[in-house]
């Protein structure tokens, strides 16, 4: 488990880490959000001693990163996929990663099978592509069999396969209870791998909850139903202080309370449905309103600006 309790860093006068207080659980996919510059990257580094907190704590396993003996079989961490020496083969370098940390010579073919790479094993790291170098930092990452794995941005540079593949993987190692920490800016894949969210901006914590309860949130999720006496549901629906609106003869759209109310107060005022279902907001929609004030690099399409 990972444990931040009010942490922050501060670069001169720049906050970027303000004050964060997180529990990140075994057993769950946690997705890490935030625009660039909200202090994703930072947070990474304090968490394994990289960088230095101005003040609060960051815990794994109830201890800090610096006092844990034999790290890689505690904590796996692919934080910059162009991190190994670029003369060493990949089998040497996680060859020297796997003598630094007591862990037997076997397990380098066994992590190397894990993620594709026992073809091309041999090669300088150099000169591999960079989704075969994030597969390089993944296999690196698995080395120690580690309780808790932390990834910022592993599909970047991966093919559809290999993003499925990460996709995959994440799932299989919290399903076997394992703590997994991964930040991305693609909402659409974190959509389906996260089962937890935490977002940030500029520092700051905007949201830690379930991917569901994120998306339910949103003003964006709405329950449409279809009923032969749309405008009499409106008006009970609107008398119970309930979001309504027509979208046509037949139609109509609501916000702001489950589709299980909605149902019971048809039911409740006889009014016969033809059709009651949930229209989820996507996680992208979702992220832009928790975010759209503390987006610190903003394009100028996104502001007005003519490029």
């Amino acid at each position: 488990m990972i444990s931040l309790e009010n942490l922050s860093k501060r670069y001169g006068d720049r906050l970027a880490v303000d004050d964060l207080t997180l529990q990140l659980r075994p057993g769950t996919v946690t997705g890490f959000l935030g625009p660039n510059g909200a202090g994703k990257s930072t947070t990474m580094r304090l968490i394994l001693g990289l960088d230095h907190a101005t003040s609060g704590t960051a815990l794994v396993g109830g201890v800090p990163y610096r006092r844990i003996r034999n790290p890689l079989r505690t904590v796996g961490a692919l934080l910059d996929a162009r991190a190994a020496h670029p003369g060493r083969s990949g089998h040497a370098h996680l060859v020297a990663l796997a003598r630094s940390n007591g862990i037997a010579r076997r397990r380098v073919g066994e992590v190397l099978e894990t993620v594709g790479m026992a073809g091309a094993a041999r090669k300088r790291a150099g000169t591999l592509s960079l989704g075969m170098s994030q597969r390089l930092g993944i296999a690196g990452a698995l080395l120690g069999d580690p309780e808790v794995l932390m990834f910022d941005e592993p599909v970047n540079g991966l093919d559809p396969d290999g993003v499925r593949w990460v996709r995959g993987l994440m799932r299989s190692l919290a399903a076997e209870g394992r703590t997994v920490f991964v930040s991305s800016h693609l909402m659409s894949e974190m959509q389906l791998t996260a089962d937890h969210l935490v977002v940030i901006g500029k520092g700051r914590l905007l949201m830690d909850a379930p991917l569901a309860e994120v998306l339910a949130g949103s003003s964006l999720t709405a329950v449409l139903a279809r009923t032969p006496y749309a405008g009499e549901l409106v008006e009970r629906l609107r008398a119970a202080g309930i979001r309504a609106q027509r979208l046509g003869e037949h139609e109509l759209e609501t916000t702001g309370a489950p589709i299980e109310r909605i149902g019971d107060l048809a039911h409740e005022a006889g009014i016969r449905l033809h059709e009651l279902r949930t229209r989820e907001a996507s996680l992208e929609q979702a992220y832009q309103e928790l975010t759209s004030g503390s987006v610190e690099y903003s394009s100028g399409v996104e502001s007005g600006v003519n490029a």
